[in-house]
């Protein structure tokens, strides 16, 4: 551990979300003198909401290539591999004492008490064990570097504190009514760094009107391709149709590119997938047998509803037998369940995003300590940084790793010259 003169270094870190506790523990650990400063009465809430309460830790398999980010790749592959996956397991198996159990279907790593708030709980507590002093409903109004070293960090309704090093772990936009309110990308806005656009990632799509209303609740399997002039994404897994839109998985994994394409202002076409079969295969299903309808073939396959307001889109009538179903109805009905236009205007925004897109830039970090390398001293982890994860565990993944390496490098703060 380095020392200031012949005192350990003193580390504030602002945010006791994921990211923030995280590095509040491994600052602490390793020796600095640690205040967690949260602006709620008890932090993590989105790790009280993440998996439907249950908290999806972490991916039980780690695909590096599904992070997005306008950044250097490479670098963001070095800061992921910085703590690797199995490490993290180990965190939480021998550190918090947190059985983890996958939930096959989906890859998933959940505790095996299925209870979020036992994450929560036990990294606040790990973090209070290990030296760090928690001050809740704390607002931050400002970060400023001081000329002789170090930083001042000003509070609401007390004297301002200053620290050698300071960790901006204050998440992005996504879900206000957690306490995201942005106040982290301003200020390392304000000191200068280089910020990609901002944009709500992981959030429902929405269609005016919506054609698609009388189907809200039906769910299946999908695979999506959302594309623009600028980005692609392509996604499988759960899909839900909602009252105006669509949600689930594979929704909420392409919905970025929608959002980055009004950002833009260009356009953004989805395309779905409504089953595992390829044209061949519905080639095959819709081969004339007997007396069956094209709605019977359909049905095989798919939920009833869908099945009918697919043929519809078609253009083909469901009673139709298979025999009588022409071949430019064949090529348009086939178009329609392998490569089908989803009518989508919009999304649900930062209201229900799972995660902030964008943010600053990754050339500005140094990926080993999470160091700015515009201001020494500061250090930035989790959301307020570009770049995010699928669904399933892998912003936590981020916000653990990046934490642990902010804490560990603003412990490590040494007087500069």
């Amino acid at each position: 551990m380095s020392t200031i003169g012949s005192r350990p270094p003193r580390v504030a870190v602002i945010g006791a979300g994921a990211a923030g506790t995280m590095a509040a523990i491994f600052a602490a650990s390793a020796g600095a003198e640690t205040v967690l400063i949260e602006r709620t009465r008890d932090g993590g809430r989105k790790i009280l909401i993440s998996g439907g309460g249950r908290c999806n830790i972490l991916p039980a398999r780690l695909d590096e290539s599904r992070f997005v980010t306008d950044s250097s790749p490479n670098t963001l592959r070095k800061i992921i591999r910085s703590w690797p996956l199995h490490e993290q397991v180990e965190f939480f198996e021998s550190e918090l004492g947190l059985a983890l159990v996958e939930e096959t279907e989906s890859a998933k790593l959940f505790p095996a008490s299925h209870r979020a708030r036992d994450v929560r709980d036990g990294l606040l507590a790990l973090a209070v064990r290990r030296g760090a002093r928690l001050w809740p409903n704390t607002l931050v109004t400002g970060v400023t570097p001081i000329a002789e070293g170090g930083w001042r960090i000003d509070v609401d309704h007390a004297d301002a504190i200053t620290s050698d090093a300071v960790i901006i772990a204050t998440g992005g936009l996504s879900v206000p009514n957690t306490g995201s309110d942005g106040i982290g990308l301003n200020i390392v806005a304000g000191l200068g760094h280089t910020m990609h656009p901002t944009y709500a990632a992981l959030t429902p799509l929405t269609a005016e009107p919506p054609p698609f209303a009388a189907l809200s609740g039906v769910s299946l399997n999908v695979t999506m391709t959302a594309r623009s002039a600028a980005h692609c994404c392509t996604a499988s897994g759960g899909f839900l149709f909602t009252h105006h839109g669509y949600s689930g998985p594979a929704a909420l994994n392409v919905s970025h590119v929608v959002a980055r394409a009004r950002l833009d202002a260009i356009e953004a076409q989805v395309q779905v997938c409504w089953t595992s079969f390829d044209a061949k295969a519905w080639e095959q299903a819709l081969t004339p047998h007997g007396s069956r309808t094209v709605l019977g073939a359909l049905r095989a396959e798919l939920p009833d509803r869908l099945a009918v307001a697919l043929l519809n889109m078609a253009g083909v009538d469901p009673t139709r037998s298979l025999a009588d179903l022409r071949r430019q109805e064949r090529i348009t009905l086939i178009e329609t369940l392998v490569r089908g236009v989803l009518p989508c205007t919009g999304d649900d925004g930062y209201k229900k995003a799972e995660v902030t897109g964008g943010g600053v830039s990754l050339a500005e970090i140094d990926p080993r300590t999470m160091e700015s390398r515009r201001h020494p001293g500061l250090f930035l982890c989790g959301e307020v940084l570009d770049a995010f994860g699928p669904i399933g565990g892998y912003n936590f993944l981020w916000a653990w790793a990046t934490g642990r390496a902010a804490g560990l490098g603003a412990a490590g703060t040494t007087m500069r010259g």
